[in-house]
């Protein structure tokens, strides 16, 4: 039975105690909405279908994400990101109660984000512009993820996670950008004009190895072999550690990054930063000086992952099995791998050219045996003819 009393502030309070369940209560502002709640709470105990929804109430998105971010584990890289992303998730919608997130609220921050409603430019005025739907899908998907956790294993008294009733923005086509011959040139030597040769080295390394642009930036001394020829990769993308064959060029950047002369003697990095402000070096941070080359070399829409799509096309290109392309990518899905594993349209001409030149010597092949046979049976037939 509930207790429903005014409490000093003016407003009413209801208790309910009923065996079997804990105690509940809530304040109203007044004693109708008290009376109607415990009416409605007491019935749903005995139809055995209450749910504890205090928690979600309380709980706003912002501080829900902040217990998200510290209790469940992730990967150093994939914690970043998911830093970053929230980011977002709070400014827009960490004000709401998880309880409140309504599959309408989240549809309109999809929809915003997608139009870059909320960019602003440099003096931080509204600068509108369209945004990646793989970027926006990620977003979702972390949201998503809070509310599985907090119903899960949260207890959050929530009937359903509003993400998952709307529609999700269409995952961007995989990009099959190509490297031409004249901007290879070009993007090598603009890296290699440039003062800090380590540009240069973790470029070309990616190009002839197909590793990712953090694989390489990470490599310590230890993890190059070059007497076998191997690069031990003991973190990636994926999670798999892989151990990654090296072609003659990238062996020879590697000698090169390795006996670099103004390494610090307490330095492991193959490819090193300054000291930070704790005296730590941490890995070069090459991405601005990337930018700067490849505006250099005059090179548009190419960027530095293309390297590595770059790379695993030639592999292909080849000669190479899927399997064996994998086990150097590292790629785990053979669908991803064909992405990466795009052909330039004369390479398929070039193909195409062989199987009709075969198909037109096997059939003037044919044609030379037939015409063989035919001369060779008429002198016979000419005998016979003559015969008394």
């Amino acid at each position: 039975m509930a207790t429903i009393s005014k409490t000093p502030s003016g407003t009413w309070k209801a208790v309910i105690r009923k065996t079997g369940w804990p105690t509940h209560s809530k304040s109203f502002r007044t004693k109708r909405d008290a009376e109607d709640w415990s009416r409605r709470t007491e019935d749903e105990m005995v139809r055995g279908v209450f749910i504890q929804r205090s928690g979600a109430e309380r709980m706003t998105v912002a501080d829900a994400l902040k217990r998200y971010l510290d209790e469940v584990p992730k990967k150093p890289s994939t914690a970043a990101a998911d830093a970053r992303r929230a980011k977002s998730l709070i400014a827009s919608l960490g004000k709401y109660s998880m309880a409140a997130l309504t599959r309408e609220i989240v549809a309109k921050y999809r929809d915003d984000r997608l139009a870059g409603l909320d960019r602003k430019d440099a003096k931080g005025k509204p600068a509108p512009r369209p945004r990646s739907p793989s970027t926006v899908r990620l977003d979702l998907a972390l949201l998503g993820h809070l509310y599985t956790i907090a119903i899960k294993e949260w207890g959050m008294g929530l009937t359903h996670n509003p993400v998952q009733a709307i529609r999700k923005p269409p995952p961007a086509p995989g990009r099959t950008r190509r490297l031409a011959a004249d901007e290879e040139e070009r993007l090598l030597a603009a890296m290699a004009a440039h003062s800090n040769p380590m540009l240069g080295w973790i470029a070309g390394i990616a190009l002839h190895s197909a590793m990712r642009s953090g694989e390489i930036a990470t490599l310590r001394l230890g993890q190059v072999d070059l007497e076998r020829r191997v690069v031990r990769l003991d973190e990636t993308k994926n999670g798999s550690a892989r151990t990654v064959p090296l072609s003659a060029e990238a062996t020879e950047l590697f000698r090169q990054a390795i006996a670099n002369p103004i390494r610090p003697k307490d330095c492991d990095l193959i490819f090193f930063g300054e000291p930070g402000k704790d005296g730590k070096r941490r890995p070069y941070v090459f991405q601005k000086m990337w930018r700067e080359a490849r505006a250099a070399a005059q090179i548009e829409d190419f960027r530095f992952h293309d390297l590595r799509h770059e790379s695993v096309s030639r592999l292909v290109e080849g000669g190479l099995s899927d399997q064996k392309t994998a086990a150097i990518s590292g790629h785990k899905s053979m669908q991803m791998l064909k992405r990466y594993a795009h052909l330039r349209s004369e390479d398929l001409i070039d193909e195409l050219d062989r199987i009709s030149e075969a198909k037109a010597a096997k059939a003037a092949a044919a044609e030379t045996l037939t015409k063989a046979a035919g001369e060779a049976v008429a002198p016979a037939t000419e005998e016979q003819g003559c015969a008394p």
